[in-house]
């Protein structure tokens, strides 16, 4: 006789059967409650056990006592089934133009507090939409969208190009300053601090998070030693190390200036002001069109750039 398969029988029937016996604490209760004949509530449960290979009830009590296994088994299951009915209440309101899940390529130069401030937010309207955030880099902030791995990105320093599919807003500029720890030999030098003097020390570069091809780099002299970090605040926090000198996001840096565990040096480079964007292929989905909405607010943007 074949085996009868684990997925024939535990069905959600067959769980809320299994709850029903715990609840009335027999079989004949439950297959009252449950409008059957007590020989089928026996006969179904002696069938997932039998998939299952373990006992669920204790037979040698007058009352139906679950076992170990069986009190895993109903744990389990109701989890299961509250799962079930949130998948269900999430594809009802899918229907309604909620997308399944949206993905947000955000820069690192971007403020994350920002950033978590607007999920907040987001979350408070208990979309069915699940959120993805991706932490990019240079030109693969862009790249993730242009790929279909995001639906947003946020920060891009990159014009978008010819590229008919993507739309795209200005965010606003970043300024950037040149700091170093204060016990790093350029904290006592000689202002402006020249390239040649730069080139001297080891810099802290944001790697590009672009996935084929070589990326691009900013800020960065031909010879010099690099040391390459993952994203911006693991920048900030390896300059305040010592372990290398940069250009940082002034809104980044200032309150460690302010502080006195960074020191800003003028440099003979021209100022530099960076140019960001937010760009997204369509915007059909609800949960895109409410992100689209906040960023038009230029309260919003200010606070997405720390001004």
């Amino acid at each position: 006789m074949t085996k009868t398969s684990i997925r024939d029988v535990l069905t959600p029937e067959a769980l809320g059967m299994l709850d029903a016996i715990h609840r009335t604490g027999s079989m004949a209760a439950a297959a009252r409650e449950l409008g059957l004949v007590p020989s089928a509530v026996t006969y179904r449960v002696r069938q997932v056990e039998d998939a299952l290979d373990v006992l669920l009830f204790d037979r040698s009590s007058r009352q139906a006592q679950l076992t170990q296994a069986g009190k895993e088994l109903l744990r389990e299951g109701n989890r299961l089934l509250s799962e079930l009915d949130a998948i269900a209440n999430r594809v009802k309101r899918v229907a309604t133009g909620w997308e399944p899940q949206l993905t947000l390529a955000v820069d690192s130069i971007i403020s994350r507090a920002t950033i978590m401030e607007l999920c907040e937010a987001f979350f408070a309207l208990k979309p069915p939409t699940r959120l993805k955030i991706r932490e990019e880099a240079l030109s693969g902030t862009l790249q993730a969208l242009t790929s279909g791995q995001a639906d947003l990105a946020i920060g891009v320093a990159l014009e978008p190009g010819a590229n008919s599919d993507l739309q795209s807003k200005a965010l606003g500029t970043i300024k950037f300053v040149y700091a170093v720890a204060p016990h790093h030999p350029l904290a006592h030098a000689a202002e402006p601090i020249t390239n040649d003097m730069m080139l001297a020390h080891r810099v802290v570069a944001v790697a590009d998070s672009v996935q084929r091809g070589g990326g691009v780099s900013i800020g960065l002299l031909g010879g010099q030693d690099v040391f390459t970090v993952p994203g911006m605040l693991t920048k900030l926090d390896a300059q305040m190390r010592g372990l290398g000198a940069g250009f940082l996001p002034e809104y980044l840096a200032r309150p460690f200036i302010d502080a006195g565990r960074l020191v800003e040096k003028k440099v003979m480079q021209p100022p530099r002001v960076v140019r960001v964007s937010y760009a997204w292929r369509q915007a059909e989905g609800k949960a895109l069109q409410w992100w689209l909405k906040q960023l038009e607010s230029a309260k919003t943007r200010n606070a997405l750039l720390e001004r």
